[in-house]
């Protein structure tokens, strides 16, 4: 055993003292003759008081005394050292990269527990990180003492970028060359392989290098594992149609394959750092990457600024969006056989278009009343000069026009939806733009390429031209044009021409018309005449398309973006280094994460770019052994026993206070036995809290929901809210941390007392306990019999029920609705589950109804969403007291009021941010006072009173 504070060991030295003082009599009683004192003979006391104490009390008061002393002093158990090989420096070399991060405290106490070891034996060491800020020197090349490396050590962060094992061994090869021999080499490594073409011939450098200066111990660690988040595959653009279908899909996982199914949980942020959703992620056995699903609608997917991985801070867990990663609104004029399988008008770019845009199919004067990014024109859908009119002026405001060549344009009067004047307009010799919408002049008929009665064959692409959006995408050979239209020859064709044929000849045309512009496909968006709809090159233009309208174009390579904030290797933005430089705007997405371009956000606001660790690094491969590998288990860390030698003591005191109270007759035998049982409880609880506190941590469970309330003795005894337990874990846990968080702003802002909150099950527990009950419907909820009977006692008897949707119901709203997907079917279940229910006629529910002026004055009723209708019983209708039983609503309220462990809002509000979720808590003060007190604000009984208190 070793002290901290052994100067305090000098206080051994008073125990004789306290042994002297604890036995002194007091002087012998002078002897004085008195004769009365003869009758006090006669009398016996109960108790005699001793002289001294008993010797077993003064051994337990030495005992105390020792104790606190030893307690004080600081003693240490040393734990078992790691066994360190051969003797001599040790060399202890450390990856300290990204992917450290998750288990980097772990790695830090190992590391520590190696000097400690080199420490004790005397031996020096020297410390080599793979990873540095700086290019040069990343380490000092001599021996230390084990104690100062261990002050450098506890400098050490992980840095958000990959290790530099190629420099590493080239700084080993500098320090065996300066004449540093090693009697011990131990590499705490990440267990990854370097990546890039160069990765595994510096992997080998590095590790001949560390082997050339003796046998090396490998130390890996298995915590949580590394995970990357990268965006959804590129290589998509070379694939079908069919690939691409999958909805929601924002990211892919990256990992090293495992022997058993791991489940992940990726959490996807707003700007402000509130929580948008939470998507789990099963990597199956064997599996190396999964995609992220996160269902959103498309409001709130564009709000998401950042995706991490929960339990994995770290630069790889965390994904950064910027512009180019947003969903734009996308229109699709419909056709008559629009929506007919494989051969519509429509087919194949709903297809292409579902997984980057939001799309809208309807009418032109439908889908212009809307806010839209990109609006696709097949062919003949722009054949009425009313219809052309508005389509140009919704151009010239800034927006993109995508049109399609089809019968109509190639001249052929027979289509339904043209005229020969039609035809004859678009196709003018000298095509204006804003009198056309066309980009270009074109020739009144199609050419044909290839077929029985012609010539010539079907025609491939040319590779893209520099100045077009498409340039840098990959031109299949299989992608062939047997049809088009043709351009009239001009000067300035060229500049108009985004993709050609390998003949020359335009395949893709623009044109500026204001601030927008148009976009003409010389063919058909069916596979009529090309088989470039069945390509994935096909998805790839659109794509870049879409962006290229919503401003995210292509620059030039000398436009270089500042970095404006950066990540560091535990995933949290902040300000760049001064190492960190500018990255041309033509290189993200192909250039590595570095010190010199960290993982961040670079330029202005308007365009933004993100720089990700996910952007290069798509896939995990292991790293080859070094040397024998083991693990960090089997260390045994220095145990602390002051806070045990006091806990002890302080039993022992307590004891000694029952038996001094027991020797002098102010405690029985059987209560002094309780209080000691009860002393010795809180003795070795204070035992177990002091050494706990040395443990390490133990992995902390996902946060389960809160269970159902099992008995209503706390809601007798004080006032509190309720909410239906739906059996959906995620739903039920934002039920009660929303009423938690409501329940907290009601208590501090008026005069009422709220507990917290139970979940009930109508039914089964009583709720006549309850002022208020909080009910969210899911779309899976079904009637039921015993529920609805619970309910219409609860309403009957004074209850008031909020009806919370959750959000919009897609299957029962238009094309208009702001928030749509939010709560797919919960419409449906609404009606179900009330059915029995005897709900009064409803009313909306607006600024003159008492509700809104219940406690605070209150115009709109948002909750995590703004601008959703609520429901309340018409005036005059409804029963006791005209207070209404139910509020009916889709704004999500237990998302804007739910608060965490720490008191924290966990949820984004959309879109009026912090003042929408003031709003919101007002709102539910309002219905929690109105749900207490009734509508007495409605009472003209009290009219006089209140107009003779004003003095009128």
């Amino acid at each position: 055993m070793i002290f901290q504070f052994p100067a305090l060991l000098a206080g051994l030295i008073t125990l004789p003292a306290i042994w002297w003082l604890l036995r002194a009599r007091p002087p012998s009683p002078r002897i004085q003759t008195f004769p009365p004192i003869a009758l006090l003979a006669s009398l016996h006391p109960k108790q005699d008081d001793a002289a001294t104490p008993p010797f077993w009390l003064l051994l337990l008061r030495l005992a105390a005394a020792a104790l606190l002393i030893l307690g004080l002093s600081g003693p240490v158990i040393p734990g078992r050292p790691v066994p360190l090989p051969g003797n001599g420096t040790l060399l202890l070399v450390i990856d300290n990269d990204m992917m450290t991060a998750p288990d980097w405290n772990e790695r830090n106490a190992a590391a520590h527990a190696l000097l400690d070891a080199a420490g004790r034996a005397g031996r020096p060491a020297v410390l080599l990180t793979t990873a540095s800020e700086e290019r040069e020197n990343p380490v000092t090349s001599h021996a230390l003492p084990a104690e100062q490396v261990a002050l450098a050590l506890d400098a050490l962060r992980p840095l958000p970028w990959a290790a530099d094992r190629a420099l590493a061994a080239r700084q080993l090869e500098k320090m065996k060359s300066d004449g540093l021999s090693a009697g011990a080499v131990i590499y705490l490594s990440n267990g990854l392989a370097s990546a890039g073409k160069d990765g595994g011939a510096a992997d080998r450098s590095f590790s001949t290098a560390m082997q050339a200066f003796g046998n090396v111990q490998e130390v890996r660690f298995t915590g949580n594992g590394a995970f990357v988040l990268s965006h959804a595959a590129e290589e998509a653009q070379d694939t079908s149609p069919d690939s691409l279908s999958t909805a929601g899909v924002m990211a892919q996982l990256e990992a090293l394959p495992a022997d058993l199914p791991r489940r992940v949980r990726v959490r996807a942020h707003s700007e402000d750092g509130g929580t948008l959703a939470l998507a789990d992620v099963t990597l199956p056995a064997g599996a190396s990457s999964a995609p992220v699903s996160v269902s959103l609608p498309t409001v709130m997917r564009n709000r998401v600024d950042m995706l991490t991985i929960d339990g994995n801070a770290s630069a790889p867990g965390t994904l950064l969006l910027d512009e180019g990663d947003r969903l734009r609104p996308v229109g699709l004029i419909a056709t008559g056989s629009g929506d007919t399988p494989l051969v519509g008008s429509l087919f194949y770019l709903r297809r292409a278009l579902a997984p980057n845009a939001d799309l809208h199919t309807g009418s032109t004067t439908t889908l212009l009343s809307q806010p839209l990014s990109v609006l696709i024109a097949p062919d003949g859908t722009l054949a009425d000069a009313e219809t052309q009119q508005k389509v140009a002026d919704w151009v010239r405001k800034g927006g993109t026009l995508i049109r399609f060549a089809g019968r109509t344009l190639a001249g052929h009067e027979d289509s339904a939806q043209s005229t020969p004047e039609t035809s004859r307009t678009e196709t003018a010799a000298h095509a204006d733009p804003e009198k056309t919408l066309l980009p270009v002049a074109l020739m009144p008929t199609a050419r044909q390429l290839g077929g029985a009665m012609s010539w010539g064959r079907p025609q491939s692409l040319a590779d893209f031209p520099t100045d077009s959006p498409f340039h840098g995408l990959a031109v299949p050979k299989d992608v062939t044009v047997s049809r088009q239209i043709l351009a009239q020859p001009a000067t300035d064709l060229s500049a108009h021409s985004w993709a050609r044929l390998a003949d020359g000849t335009p395949l893709v045309t623009h044109a500026t018309l204001g601030k927008g512009e148009i976009v003409l496909f010389h063919v058909t968006p069916t596979a009529d005449w090309s088989n470039l709809p069945l390509s994935g090159l096909f998805v790839s233009m659109l794509t870049r398309l879409v962006e290229h309208a919503s401003g995210v174009d292509i620059p030039s390579d000398n436009n270089v973006l500042p970095p404006v904030m950066t990540l560091d290797g535990e995933g949290v933005l902040g300000s760049p280094s001064p190492l960190a430089r500018g990255l041309a705007s033509s290189k993200f997405g192909t250039t590595p994460v570095s010190p010199e371009h960290p993982p961040g956000l670079y330029g202005s606001r308007a365009a933004r770019r993100a720089l990700n660790v996910g952007d290069t690094l798509h896939a995990l491969s292991p790293l080859p052994p070094t040397g024998a590998v083991t693990n960090p288990a089997g260390h045994r860390p220095d145990r602390l026993m002051g806070p045990t030698l006091l806990a002890i003591a302080l039993l022992l005191l307590a004891g000694d206070a029952l038996a001094t109270l027991f020797l002098r007759g102010f405690l029985s035998l059987s209560r002094a036995r309780k209080v000691l049982h009860l002393s010795i409880f809180v003795g070795l609880s204070s035992m177990a809290l002091s050494s706990s506190g040395f443990a390490q941590d133990a992995p902390v469970a996902p946060e389960a929901a809160p269970p159902a309330m099992a008995s209503v003795p706390g809601a007798a005894l004080e006032t509190r809210l309720a909410y239906v337990v739906t059996g959906n874990p995620e739903v039920d846990a934002v039920s009660q941390e929303g009423l938690q968080g409501l329940s907290d702003y009601v208590n501090a802002r008026t005069s009422a007392v709220i507990g917290h909150p139970d979940g009930v099950h109508p039914g089964k527990d009583d709720l006549a306990y309850y002022p208020l009950l909080y009910w969210p419907i899911t779309s899976d909820a079904h009637a039921d019999p015993a529920v609805t009977s619970a309910l219409t006692t609860f309403i009957a008897h004074g209850g008031m029920i909020i009806i919370d949707t959750q959000g919009v119901d897609t299957a029962n709203s238009g094309d208009n609705d702001t928030l749509a997907g939010e709560a797919p079917g919960s419409a449906a279940a609404l009606r179900r589950v009330t059915a029995g229910l005897p709900i009064p006629p409803l009313m909306h529910l607006d600024d003159h109804h008492v509700l809104s002026h219940t406690f605070y004055l209150l115009h709109d009723f948002p909750g995590r969403y703004a601008g959703q209708p609520v429901w309340v019983a018409r005036d005059g209708e409804a029963e006791n007291d005209d207070v209404s039983p139910v509020i009916i609503g889709s704004a999500d309220w237990a998302h804007a009021w739910a608060v965490d462990q720490n008191g924290d809002t966990r949820f984004a509000v959309l879109p009026g941010g912090d003042e929408q979720r003031r709003t919101a808590y007002r709102f539910g003060v309002n219905a929690v006072i109105y749900a207490l007190t009734g509508n007495y604000k409605a009472d003209q009984v009290h009219v006089p009173a209140i107009l003779k208190r004003l003095g009128q």
